[in-house]
């Protein structure tokens, strides 16, 4: 029978079933294959009307969890191929991380694809209703400092970190890229070209959720190099102009940017300079090129499909590269 320890607050008897049954599949108490208890056995050992046992069996069938036939009644599914994405919100390099993911999927997989815009009662709620839903997890973390404690409720062999995290735990499994050593040496790859502006900017506005840790590696980099820079909180027409360089984490902050120096009549590479961080298509093309420091997604969305099909530990970070064009 199923686990009749779940007994959360304000749930309602359907739940609390479903919830039962979805963790004695998780937990192995019932395989592929099983036989499920029929539904009178089910609404006399719960306390519940056959109505809620119906429902109950509906909704994990729904879910992918459980199958039904004619003679066999209810039974277990394959489990490990319902996966829920949850991502921090859209770009265009998430497009490219997520349609890898799926390419590199064999067949069969149903995926759900969420984003938590860096909301943290979206963040646990989600995750919450999630857990007994699916058996593979692939989660950005809400920030790069620490782990969520919502997402330690989560079998540690079914969780896949993404792209955030600066992770010790030796349980959990994790693709991300670093956000301090690497872009470092990125600006120093471009260093050369950072220093024929008389100043560096760390564009960030509010509402920029990126890793502290870049920002202490930029000051490292500036002083090493004896570089005039400064971290620019709102982006306005004073703070865009000749002789500035600019390190730019969202499209609209870049979009801005080239905004003001249009107006001003400044030129992209020459008056102005711009790194943008996270490479797309748009960036090889925009005045002449746009200079990127990058992950690659792609593969890093090949590397999660991995995990999801082999259910092996898995800890790499993802090289990050200076892409140099003309916007420098």
């Amino acid at each position: 029978m199923f686990i009749e320890s779940i007994d959360i607050q304000g749930k309602t008897k359907l739940s609390r079933l479903i919830d039962s049954i979805s963790q004695s599949i998780n937990q192995g108490i019932y395989s592929i294959g099983d036989p499920l208890p029929s539904v009178n056995m089910v609404s006399s050992r719960f306390g519940v009307s056959r109505d809620t046992v119906f429902k109950a069996y509906s909704q994990l069938k729904q879910r992918g969890l459980i199958g039904s036939t004619p003679a066999k009644g209810y039974y277990v599914t394959d489990p490990n191929k319902k996966v829920f994405i949850f991502l921090d919100s859209f770009s265009p390099f998430k497009d490219d991380l997520y349609n890898s993911i799926i390419k590199n999927l064999p067949s069969g997989y149903k995926v759900d694809l969420g984003f938590h815009h860096y909301n943290p009662r979206v963040f646990e709620t989600v995750l919450l209703d999630s857990i007994g839903r699916y058996n593979m997890f692939v989660v950005m973390n809400f920030n790069n400092e620490k782990i969520s404690g919502i997402l330690r409720k989560i079998d540690p062999g079914r969780l896949l970190i993404l792209d955030w995290g600066k992770l010790k735990d030796a349980k959990l499994s994790y693709v991300c890229q670093d956000f301090g050593e690497q872009p470092y040496h990125c600006f120093r790859q471009a260093a050369a070209s950072i220093k024929k502006y008389r100043r560096f900017n760390y564009v960030c506005p509010e509402g920029c959720y990126h890793p502290d840790t870049t920002w202490d590696f930029f000051k490292k980099f500036c002083r090493e190099e004896n570089i005039n820079y400064r971290f620019v909180k709102d982006i306005t027409t004073d703070s865009v102009g000749v002789g500035e360089a600019y390190l730019v984490f969202r499209q609209k902050d870049l979009i801005q940017i080239l905004k003001f120096a249009r107006g001003q009549k400044l030129k992209i590479g020459k008056d102005t300079g711009i790194i943008a961080y996270n490479d797309t298509p748009l960036y090889e093309v925009v005045e002449e090129g746009i200079t990127a420091i990058s992950t690659d997604f792609r593969m890093m969305g090949a590397k999660a499909a991995e995990f999801i099909v082999k259910r092996e530990k898995m800890q790499e970070i993802i090289g990050t590269k200076l892409i140099l064009r003309n916007s420098l």
